[in-house]
């Protein structure tokens, strides 16, 4: 076979609640093919090694750098990024809690560790301190520093049980 002549895959999966098919090759990454294919600014390049979080997504739910994800492993899936932040009042909330808490400064990694907020706040809605700062692992920032992220963090969990949100979440 000439190396000219890759044999493409269909791949089918829900990006921000829209169905998406994509012919591609094997080794197209996810984070190519949402910047390149379907406009996806938000995940951005940043280290092409998982190490920095620019280009974190939701798959399924989970925090994860599309650097490092093959588009193929996405069949049949569910990925979010933070333009899907129209239909989800969780990403609006993170989004302006980290505005109002000042955690925004050039903005390159925010979107990356508003999603991984938002994964950590769908597994443990009432996060520790300790439990933020192991979510954001995978994500750097280079301008904000960290207090004001956790403040935004918590304060979003805050809102999740105002009261009257824990009756309405035992619905």
């Amino acid at each position: 076979m000439a190396l000219d002549t890759v044999q493409k895959l269909s791949v089918t999966f829900t990006l921000n609640g829209e169905s998406v098919q994509a012919l591609v090759e094997p080794r197209t990454l996810l984070l190519d093919y949402l910047r390149n294919h379907v406009e996806v600014t938000s995940a951005r390049r940043g280290c092409e090694s998982g190490q920095c979080g620019a280009c974190t997504v939701l798959l399924d739910g989970l925090a994860v750098h599309s650097c490092s994800v093959l588009l193929v492993t996405c069949r049949d899936r569910s990925v979010t990024t933070i333009e899907a932040a129209d239909q989800d009042p969780q990403l609006r909330q993170l989004q302006g809690a980290f505005v109002d808490r000042g955690a925004i400064q050039c903005g390159y990694c925010t979107p990356g560790i508003i999603l991984s907020a938002k994964a950590l706040l769908s597994e443990k809605p009432q996060p520790s301190d300790r439990d933020i700062k192991i979510a954001l692992a995978g994500n750097i920032c280079r301008c904000t520093g960290y207090y004001k992220i956790i403040e935004a963090i918590q304060d979003v969990a805050k809102r999740s049980v105002a009261p009257g949100a824990a009756g309405e979440a035992a619905r």
